[in-house]
């Protein structure tokens, strides 16, 4: 049996009298460990409430990624194991972790069912303290979890109005000047009709028209000066065959590739008697044929936002899936592009080998706006973003978010994933981004995140498997 002195002298048990003591010796027993031999297994039954007598112990937590261990300690009255006993039926089944000797140790070791028992008879008061604050914590968590998706939210939200704005704009200001150039357009076909123009002429008038359409988008592309200078010769081009106001009807017409060439071809269809009339016509129909190609533009491109914010938001799919991360990064990035400083350049690398993995998509797409976010902060206005990934040993996703901010200092950086730790100004962070990250990635998908840093490359690091495995609810 264990002496009572050497339980006295651990600080979980140092207030304890002689009879409670005496009770704890008799029903619990010391055990030995040596360097590297576990104390208890995750996944084991929970049946024991551990504390070191003295030694050195190390956590470790078993995920898909690997390992993620703590930092060993040595301080005589830590406790692992059945922690959560007192909670009687509703307490783990089994260890949510390792213990594992780093070195010659002792350990005091009492049945989970002993340890409920006593903190349910000794202290029923801190028990209920305990299971409230507990439960106080895990809704405060979720508040938090919801309002911190909320602040995320807003942030995408203001980038996405911005984005969805410019094509908005473009298609409206777009179809104010095609309701201009159409009627003008009809006036002209009246005027040719009523100087009598035969209809096979106005057919193949027509049919230039349209060729010139066609070629809009395959001219190849010309630099200010190769433009100006076709205008310049098409516009004197189209004054000697008599045509009025050439300098404005010429821009539109080089726009769509015409050629000074292309005038004779006209000219021999239509005939000098209504080239005037029929190359004004050309020119408005040439723009009114740009400006559909510039609405198309417009409309596909918000189309393109939407079905990004739809792919962000996972409005449309069950919450746990099969998902190509690609999607959702380039999803996520799409939502910050109104956000994005001029002086900012994004960068994708991604592995064409990734294959889908199964995942929470719109929980993964709140820790990718919380890291790039930072990224983006840490940057001040210039540098590159990097988004990175990886098939790791065939069985894990790698995800980077990179940034050429000054770094994490080494100091922080096992504070960064605390819960309201954060080195922004007070208003500026809640420090609980990473925190919910970390429990998206770690608790959510049985992942991990990392970081490493040094001044100009801070990599923040999602490890994720490809294959379903059981993790936490």
């Amino acid at each position: 049996m264990i002496d009572t002195d050497v339980l006295r002298g651990l600080f979980l048990f140092e207030r304890l009298d002689e009879d409670k003591l005496r009770w704890l010796a008799e029903h619990g027993t010391e055990e030995e460990y040596g360097a590297g031999e576990p104390i208890v297994r995750q996944g084991d039954p929970a049946d024991c409430f551990a504390v070191l007598i003295d030694g050195e112990v190390m956590m470790v937590t078993e995920t898909p990624a690997g390992p993620v261990t703590m930092t060993p300690t040595s301080q005589p009255g830590v406790y692992a194991g059945a922690v959560l006993a007192y909670l009687g039926d509703r307490a783990p089944a089994t260890y949510a972790h390792s213990l594992r000797a780093t070195k010659p140790t002792r350990m005091f070791m009492l049945p989970a069912r002993k340890y409920g028992m006593i903190m349910a008879e000794w202290f029923p008061m801190a028990v209920h303290l305990l299971d409230g604050a507990r439960l106080g914590g895990l809704a405060q968590r979720e508040l938090i979890d919801r309002r911190q998706r909320l602040t995320a939210l807003g942030t995408i939200t203001a980038g996405l109005t911005h984005e969805l704005n410019n094509p908005a704009a473009a298609a409206v200001r777009a179809v104010d000047d095609l309701r201009v150039k159409v009627r003008s357009s009809r006036r002209r076909l009246a005027a040719l009709a009523e100087e009598g123009i035969e209809p096979e002429r106005l057919r193949e008038l027509v049919d230039l028209q349209e060729a010139c359409a066609d070629s809009t988008s395959k001219a190849p592309p010309r630099s200010p000066l190769e433009t100006s200078d076709a205008e310049d010769e098409l516009s004197e081009a189209l004054e000697e065959a008599g045509v009025s106001d050439a300098w404005e009807i010429a821009p539109a017409l080089v726009a769509a590739g015409f050629e000074v060439g292309r005038l004779d071809a006209v000219r021999e269809a239509i005939g000098d008697r209504h080239l005037d009339a029929a190359m004004h016509w050309l020119s408005e129909a040439t723009e009114i044929s740009q400006m559909l190609n510039e609405v198309t533009d417009a409309t596909e491109r918000i189309s393109s936002l939407i079905a990004s914010a739809k792919q962000y938001s996972q409005m449309d799919r069950a919450p746990y899936q099969t998902v190509d991360v690609r999607e959702l990064l380039d999803s996520t990035l799409t939502m910050f592009r109104g956000k994005i400083p001029p002086g900012i350049t994004i960068a994708t690398d991604y592995d064409p080998g990734l294959p889908p993995i199964p995942a929470y998509a719109g929980e993964l797409n709140q820790v990718w706006t919380n890291l790039i976010h930072n990224a983006l902060d840490a940057m001040t206005g210039s540098g590159v973003l990097t988004v990175r990934t990886r098939l790791e040993h065939d069985t894990i996703a790698l995800i980077e978010i990179c940034d050429t901010g000054p770094g994490v200092p080494e100091a922080l950086r096992e504070r960064i994933f605390e819960p309201f730790f954060t080195t922004k100004s007070v208003g500026e962070g809640t420090g609980l981004g990473l925190d919910i990250s970390f429990r998206i990635v770690a608790g959510r998908h049985g992942g991990d995140l990392r970081v490493e840093s040094k001044p100009g490359d801070t990599r923040f690091q999602v490890r994720l498997p490809v294959t379903e495995t059981s993790v936490p609810a």
